[in-house]
């Protein structure tokens, strides 16, 4: 396979009634485990790069383009999509890099600020970001919710989120239906009634954030209710750091970095590789 279009996977996954796993990448690392577990698993994913890891590498430029090249080289369909970009700045240099370093998608979150302005704010961005052929994707929770979407208790309602879709002509909706972004533990609860009538109410695909702490069996659910596109961070860099400690307690006179990043690596891999089984089996 190749590199492929956010739109092209999102589309796929709407026509088989699955979701698309989407997993957010921190380092290399993680981006080749990534690959290597969608391989193992025989299933397109999306490689995500949030704005802190952007910032987090003084820049898009060096990820993306590893990304790409990993992607290109893969078994599996690999999209690329930029998470929770909220610096104009940076919204910018997307769309302008677009295509050019195999940009699918992009995520306009705008969700702090008072309606009004999260409408125009995404409506700018959606408009000049399509033109550029990305899939654009925004934010929807309580109006003004300290925290965003994702604050503890926040829900998206409906009636609301079809007028925020209506207004901003955006491709995909990150809805807050129970679920918390950093979450360690698989213990949210999701309002799976909420998500069937948010996925009846609205015309474009809705996106699961904060789904590392989300039960297994209320993922499939959740999928089922109609969820297209699940998001994982927090749940990866839980395991890659837990295999990284264990090495390390074992070997503490260890210095080579391979010799503990590899087995973190290969932990990730399987932990994609299940949660692709999940999320679209």
């Amino acid at each position: 396979m190749t590199l492929s279009a956010t739109r092209a996977l999102v589309d796929d996954a709407i026509a088989g009634g699955r979701a698309v796993p989407s997993f957010n990448v921190i380092s290399l690392e993680h981006a080749e485990a990534i690959v290597a577990g969608a391989d193992l698993a025989g299933i397109g994913v999306l490689l995500q790069l949030s704005e802190n890891a952007v910032k987090y590498h003084g820049g898009m430029r060096p990820m993306l383009a590893a990304c790409r090249e990993l992607a290109t080289s893969a078994r599996s369909p690999i999209g690329i999509h930029l998470d929770h970009f909220e610096a104009a700045s940076l919204i910018d240099e997307a769309i302008a890099l677009g295509a050019g370093f195999g940009l699918g998608s992009l995520m306009v979150d705008a969700s702090t600020e008072p309606y009004e302005r999260n409408v125009a704010l995404t409506a700018s961005a959606a408009s000049r970001g399509r033109a550029a052929g990305l899939w654009i994707e925004a934010e929807l929770g309580k109006v003004g919710g300290k925290d965003g979407a994702h604050a503890p208790g926040v829900r998206t309602d409906p009636s609301e989120a079809a007028r925020f879709v209506d207004a901003t002509g955006v491709d995909g909706l990150a809805v807050a239906v129970g679920s918390s972004h950093a979450m360690t533990e698989q213990t949210a609860s999701l309002d799976l009634d909420l998500i069937a009538r948010l996925a009846e109410a609205v015309d474009v695909p809705l996106v699961l954030h904060g789904s590392s702490g989300v039960p297994d069996a209320v993922l499939r659910e959740a999928v089922a209710a109609g969820i297209r596109k699940v998001n994982v961070g927090t749940g990866l860099n839980r395991a890659f750091t837990a295999e990284v400690r264990a090495v390390l307690d074992a070997a503490p006179a260890l210095t080579d970095p391979r010799r503990y990043l590899a087995p973190a690596r290969d932990r990730v891999s399987e932990l994609v590789a299940h949660l692709c089984g999940v999320i679209a089996g």
